[in-house]
């Protein structure tokens, strides 16, 4: 994103923009969203999901042949999407990222100091208000912790 204050308003957009899904009924609308401001600004996509590995690491066991079960799902859940952001011609790059780990460690370290996005798109709630009371909020975590924009759908 451009910093100069005279830059014109096609310089103001964003170049590479990262939206983060969790599984949720709502990524769907949080996917779309950011499809459309990447296809608007002629900028970069990248697709993150965490599989969350807590519950696995606090049952003592982390069964490694479960994530690539659990990955295909995440990515046949999106296919669609990701099919139609491919086939914008305004969409640069469409890439999609997931990794197994703590979310918000890997979140951070595997993905947003890697990819270095000027915008972070995420939904509002994934959790059940249980985990939220524990856990805290990702999209809360994605604001406080990213050097560039974030927007949360809602």
């Amino acid at each position: 994103m451009a910093d100069n204050a005279s830059a014109s308003y096609q310089d103001l957009g964003y170049d590479r923009i990262f939206v983060s899904l969790d599984g949720s009924e709502e990524q769907a609308k949080v996917l779309d969203r950011a499809i459309t401001i990447a296809a608007c600004d002629n900028a970069e996509l990248y697709i993150g999901h965490v599989i969350d590995s807590t519950a696995l690491e606090a049952a003592g066991t982390y069964p490694v042949d479960l994530i690539p079960a659990l990955e295909k799902e995440f990515r046949d859940s999106i296919a669609g999407q990701v099919a139609k952001a491919e086939a914008e011609p305004q969409i640069k790059k469409v890439e999609v990222v997931v990794r197994a780990g703590r979310i918000r460690e890997t979140l951070k370290d595997d993905m947003l100091d890697v990819i270095k996005p000027d915008l972070v798109v995420c939904g509002a709630r994934g959790l059940s208000s249980i985990k939220y009371a524990i856990l805290g909020s990702i999209s809360t975590f994605l604001t406080r912790n990213t050097e560039c924009d974030t927007l949360i759908v809602k």
